[in-house]
């Protein structure tokens, strides 16, 4: 292969997740509602663990003009974007992003913190979730809100289901709904608002994080790449098809214990 053939393939690679808005099971219309609720707590500083982009945290200091806001991810690119999105909408001066491991973080507390399908970033127990929800008290100021978004068992899987889940899948990688509440308050907190991804929203989320690779691959069937791809591809979908109406996420609104 020359070099010019070999930078053409690496140019030509599918594009990364342009069909999502979140990182993540979550509507237009969920995330309005949710902006609008925490908006109205007039938080001063936002704390996104596991940013990604950043576009909950964008999106709710666009509406609170005095916010500021940092968001910390360990993925560069994501990272990227959110700083493009913010100079686009004229918040750069009022958000940070910053490429740092959230384990013992120092960033907060803040007066809000989001923390969206990221709590292993918090924590490397398995599962994560009892640690995660403690270290999210730990930085919210008293009086502040945390919205996190976590997975839960709609219902307890199978083995044959565990089996064409992710590898290694166990019972014990998630709670379910009232489990997870449980822990959120053991951790501190009380639940203002529950609610849960629809199977519409995980259809869309599923949908647009492949869409891109999808249609690249059956355009480039030849490429050097293409059966690695393929591979990943096929790979996804049937994992998604065993947790599909099993695995749930939740989306809690928690409001912290004050003494």
């Amino acid at each position: 292969m020359t070099d010019a053939t070999a930078t053409a393939h690496t140019d030509d690679l599918p594009p990364r997740l342009t069909r999502l808005v979140f990182h993540g099971p979550l509507s237009e219309a969920r995330a309005a509602s949710m902006v609008r609720r925490l908006a109205a707590t007039r938080p001063g500083s936002v704390l996104d663990i596991g940013c990604g982009w950043g576009e909950l945290l964008l999106r709710v200091l666009d509406a609170v003009p005095t916010a500021h806001g940092v968001g910390v991810d360990v993925s560069g690119t994501d990272l990227s974007r959110g700083r493009r999105n913010a100079e686009a909408r004229g918040l750069a001066d009022r958000v940070e992003f910053a490429e740092e491991s959230a384990e013992g973080t120092r960033r907060g507390p803040a007066d809000l913190v989001l923390c969206l399908g990221a709590t292993q970033a918090l924590s490397k127990a398995e599962p994560p979730t009892p640690e995660a929800l403690r270290e999210l008290r730990r930085l919210v100021t008293d009086g502040g809100r945390v919205l996190v978004g976590e997975g839960f068992w709609e219902r307890p899987p199978t083995e044959s289901e565990l089996a064409r889940m992710w590898p290694g899948a166990s019972p014990a990688d998630h709670y379910d709904l009232a489990g997870l509440l449980d822990l959120a308050v053991e951790a501190g907190f009380r639940p203002e608002w529950t609610e849960t991804a629809s199977l519409d929203e995980w259809e869309e989320f599923e949908s647009a994080y492949q869409a891109d690779t999808e249609v690249w691959l059956a355009r480039h069937p030849g490429h050097p790449q293409a059966a690695d791809i393929r591979d990943r591809l096929d790979r996804h979908r049937r994992q998604w098809m065993a947790y599909r109406g099993i695995l749930g996420i939740a989306y809690l609104t928690l409001v912290p214990v004050t003494d």
